[in-house]
């Protein structure tokens, strides 16, 4: 039993992929040699920063070329009046497979939102008029509920501030908070998908 217990606990990371993909909030190949498991809250402006800025270029030059495997973990700062709302949104558009417009338009849009708490209507712009029927009724669904609280639970266990990535090669993590500089992370990148 113990040593089920350690190969379990081995695969850890791997199975919070997993975890993602089901939720539609996983990007690139899952068996790529790399994860990056990013924590942000929709309504952090560092998060909005490296969304915009960062997050491209990692999906680029890593993510599309199949070399790095990316999980979106979208947690509920408490001091964030609205980022409770925006996450339901997100989490229930997954299941729809359409988190990534919705995360690029609550990013995008959420210097409005968050001023005037109208956080459908950034949500709503993206999606086809059948998608927001299916993401507001599943947005009060107590299990993406659930979901949604589970995920700022188990984040919040494992860092400190928002934008966090948790970058995994070989059952080795590093951790990188808040926004990082471009060309030093993909030299570091680079040379750790060499080992």
């Amino acid at each position: 039993m113990r040593l089920y217990a350690l190969a379990l606990a081995a695969l850890l990371p791997g199975l919070a992929a997993a975890a993602g993909t089901a939720r539609g909030q996983g990007f690139g190949n899952p068996a790529a040699p790399v994860l990056i498991e990013l924590y942000s809250d929709f309504e952090c402006p560092g998060c909005r920063q490296y969304h915009i800025e960062f997050l491209p270029l990692v999906m680029r030059e890593f993510v599309v070329t199949g070399k790095v495997y990316l999980v979106a973990h979208d947690l509920c700062l408490p001091a964030h009046a609205h980022t409770r709302e925006a996450a339901g949104y997100a989490f229930a558009a997954a299941r729809i497979g359409k988190y990534r417009e919705v995360a690029d338009a609550l990013f995008l849009h959420q210097t409005e939102w968050a001023a005037s708490g109208k956080v459908w209507d950034a949500v709503s712009a993206v999606l086809s008029p059948a998608d927001r029927t299916k993401v507001a009724k599943l947005a009060k669904d107590p299990s993406v509920l659930a979901e949604v609280q589970t995920e700022t639970t188990d984040g919040l266990a494992r860092i400190q501030r928002t934008p966090t990535m948790v970058v995994t090669k070989a059952m080795k993590q590093h951790r990188f908070e808040g926004m990082q500089n471009w060309g030093m992370f993909r030299d570091w990148l680079n040379e750790l998908l060499k080992q």
